[in-house]
């Protein structure tokens, strides 16, 4: 299978700071990488690089067999791009943000506007089409934001944290539309905080911190890096805490995380783990205010590859690609 996606060693360096270290990654035809990583990580410096936005110091980026640093024009012509926050013109129509795109790309009068209305069905914002945007809610900007990167039907799209800042219906609503565009044959560059979204959208999974890849696999691989599920338990009163941790620790898979009156412990085989542990504090007669499974979390993903767990923003760049 072709790559269409291609970085390599990339290097980029804001004073002291290194966004990126040495990053290398690839994407083949019609697949989703999800590039997972906190505020900080190098997720959309990498972006920027590969959508032509930002030279890097050293190494090499091609998207559709086109050199992004020698040709970024061309590579331009091959590629959507959608950005954490939605750029639309909030005092324009819907359908005149996406004929206007399409006017930006020579798509010609005709064809923009069918375009424009054929995007709006398909993301169900043909009701709204004539509104202006700013008063859309704002998981429909972030939809129509999407939609505007569609307007030349690119064969490669690129998404800086699609869902951020979305209620959860806004959220799944978006995931839906990526995932078709996927079956369709879109290949796809998703950058994003949260574990679930790269499950949910991703064939394959890098984990970034610090400008370079520390992990990568399927969202099953990375999960059981960190342990699998965790078994936390909310303890009535903080008196009970030490008795609680040294009851149930040798039921999980590593060590207990105690905060306040809360412990969470990695555990292999949850529902049977959870059952335990109740039976065993059951038995001490000790009360707790919750108890419960829960998936781990990009937090626990860090805490176990690095020791940490979300740093500060990455720097803002200024140096494009000219």
């Amino acid at each position: 299978m072709t790559d269409t996606i291609v970085a390599h060693e990339l290097v980029k360096t804001y004073g002291d700071v290194r966004a990126l270290d040495s990053l290398s990654l690839s994407v083949p035809e019609g697949t989703v990488l999800g590039l997972l990583g906190p505020n900080g990580a190098g997720k959309t410096t990498a972006l920027r690089v590969l959508t032509t936005l930002l030279r890097p110091d050293s190494g090499s980026a091609a998207v559709a067999g086109i050199d992004v640093l020698a040709d970024p024009d061309r590579a331009r012509e091959v590629i959507g791009v959608s950005g954490q926050n939605a750029a639309v013109d909030e005092y324009l129509t819907g359908f005149e943000n996406l004929d206007m795109i399409g006017r930006l790309y020579h798509l010609g009068r005709s064809k923009s506007r069918d375009r424009a209305h054929a995007l709006l069905e398909q993301f169900q914002l043909s009701e709204a089409a004539d509104r202006p945007a700013k008063t859309w809610s704002g998981g429909m900007r972030r939809r129509l934001d999407l939609a505007g990167a569609l307007v030349a039907e690119p064969p490669v799209l690129f998404l800086d944290e699609p869902t951020t800042g979305l209620d959860p219906r806004s959220r799944t609503d978006l995931w839906e539309v990526i995932g078709g565009l996927v079956q369709r044959g879109t290949t796809l560059l998703l950058t994003t905080q949260y574990l679930e979204e790269a499950e949910r959208l991703a064939d394959d999974i890098m984990v970034i911190d610090r400008g370079t890849a520390i992990a990568q696999g399927t969202a099953d691989e990375l999960k059981a890096k960190v342990g699998g599920e965790r078994l936390e338990i909310i303890a009535r009163d903080e008196d009970d805490v030490a008795t609680i941790v040294s009851t149930v620790s040798n039921l999980g898979s590593d060590k207990p995380d105690v905060g306040g009156r809360r412990i969470c412990l990695p555990v292999v085989t949850g529902p049977t783990a959870l059952m335990e542990a109740l039976r065993r504090l059951d038995d001490k007669g000790i009360e707790l205010n919750d108890v419960g499974l829960r998936r781990p979390t990009l937090d626990d993903v860090f805490l176990s590859l690095t020791g940490h767990a979300a740093e500060e923003s990455e720097p803002t760049p200024t140096e494009a690609v000219t």
